[in-house]
């Protein structure tokens, strides 16, 4: 692994390890950031909204199912294409048309499923289109924190917030489609995702941070400074791997939680295991972020993902559901921290113009992982013993720990200034 530029100061290099804190004072992040919260809140809600809607307007499940199928995929797919525009011409520029006509489709869905009878084929035209529109936040988010956090250990703490506060709105935003479901109908949560994403949006793309990030990403920074130690496509690969390994382990748990629960008649329990999960996940994000390692991340990725795995495995042979539960949180674990360093590594192999584009395709990977783990996993439950299904499901996580483990040979290089200093050392392009 390369070392740090010689040019660190050696004042800087022993200074104590950023905080939390010290992410959300750096200057224009705030703002930012709470901005892009607001327009994920839109991501945390709109997929049970369109479902709901689109059932209540159709009468039909089969068309409901296919219809959000056709969304996800066209949502995810074309994730790396709008975050390749983005790249390309700016946030300033790219995200405004593409909130426009994905919010102005949503509204268009809203309107037409308010009442029952809406067409069916038309709905699943109208609701591939607003997939394929749907502005990469995210993505656009991760990019200017790399912009933002020039110290890879802010950029590390910046990311572990992101991701666990991505993890709340996720778990929030059913809550909040309930509430509107229950006083109005299932098109309202539609409408609301519409707004949403609108000033959020809006709001991330004038804020000063984006306005300075062109210029921001123009300077040399500290964690771009340094020699390649390998391709970069090796790196992102790496973590496109590790992102599909855990999206595919996670698609799996809803659906194995429903199935341990239902085996023991009390299917109400599930929102607690899957609960718990989402704890875990938090806590092993926060700490994770809160660690100055040692151990770079790119040798760090295989060992969570690893942990996933024979975590998610082991939970299979539960006796309980409070023991389901409690292996679900030590699951949860390795979940966020997993995410992170995968993000962290894919980051360190982008150049300033490709930086949103990187991170959308682990973005991609994580998301078309846990699609694909959740049906694989509706095809096994019934044909295997659960145990074994458990099992199963973590075996994508292990795969991607053994193959992303493998590190090209290449001479090797001598220590530099940042690896005497103690300091984890990054993977750049």
């Amino acid at each position: 692994m390369a070392a740090e530029p010689s040019s660190v100061p050696a004042v800087a290099r022993s200074a104590p390890a950023p905080s939390y804190a010290a992410v959300l004072r750096i200057p224009g992040a705030r703002r930012a950031f709470g901005a892009a919260l607001v327009g994920r809140l839109s991501y945390g809600m709109v997929a049970l909204s369109l479902l709901l809607a689109v059932k209540a307007g159709t009468g039909s499940y089969a068309v409901a199912g296919t219809v959000m199928a056709l969304f996800g995929a066209t949502s995810v797919f074309l994730s790396p294409a709008r975050a390749a525009l983005v790249d390309r011409y700016g946030p300033r520029r790219a995200l405004p048309p593409m909130v426009a006509v994905y919010a102005t489709l949503l509204v268009t869905i809203a309107v037409a499923t308010w009442r029952p009878g809406v067409s069916g084929p038309w709905l699943g035209i109208a609701v591939a289109a607003a997939g394929a529109c749907t502005p990469p936040v995210g993505p656009v988010m991760r990019a200017l924190w790399s912009e933002l956090a020039v110290d890879r250990e802010l950029l590390q703490r910046a990311y572990s917030l992101d991701g666990v506060a991505e993890e709340i709105l996720f778990a929030f935003g059913p809550l909040l489609v309930g509430v509107l479901v229950g006083v109005a109908p299932a098109a309202a949560g539609v409408a609301v995702s519409a707004g949403l994403i609108t000033v959020g949006t809006l709001a991330l793309v004038s804020s000063p941070a984006v306005g300075r990030s062109a210029a921001r990403a123009a300077r040399p920074v500290a964690h771009e400074a340094a020699a390649a130690p390998e391709p970069p496509r090796t790196g992102l690969w790496r973590a496109v791997v590790a992102a599909a390994g855990v999206g595919l382990a996670l698609g799996a748990v809803d659906l194995l939680a429903v199935a341990f629960a239902d085996e023991r008649g009390r299917s109400a329990v599930v929102a607690w295991i899957l609960a718990a999960l989402s704890i875990g996940s938090a806590v092993g994000g926060l700490a994770h972020g809160a660690v100055s390692w040692r151990i770079p991340a790119d040798r760090r990725l295989p060992l969570l993902a690893l942990g996933l795995g024979l975590s998610l495995a082991a939970a299979g042979l539960s006796p309980n559901l409070y023991v389901l539960a409690a292996a679900a949180a030590v699951t949860g674990l390795f979940v966020a921290p997993a995410i992170t360093t995968a993000y962290l590594l894919a980051d360190a192999c982008a150049t300033a113009n490709t930086r949103t584009r990187v991170g959308a395709w682990v973005n991609t990977a994580l998301n078309a992982g846990a699609s694909g783990g959740t049906a694989a996993t509706g095809l096994l439950i019934d044909r295997a013993p659960l145990p074994l299904v458990f099992a199963a499901a973590g075996l994508p996580a292990l795969a991607a720990a053994a193959s992303t483990g493998i590190r090209p040979g290449r001479a090797p290089r001598p220590p530099g200034p940042a690896a005497a200093a103690g300091k984890a050392p990054t993977v750049t392009s």
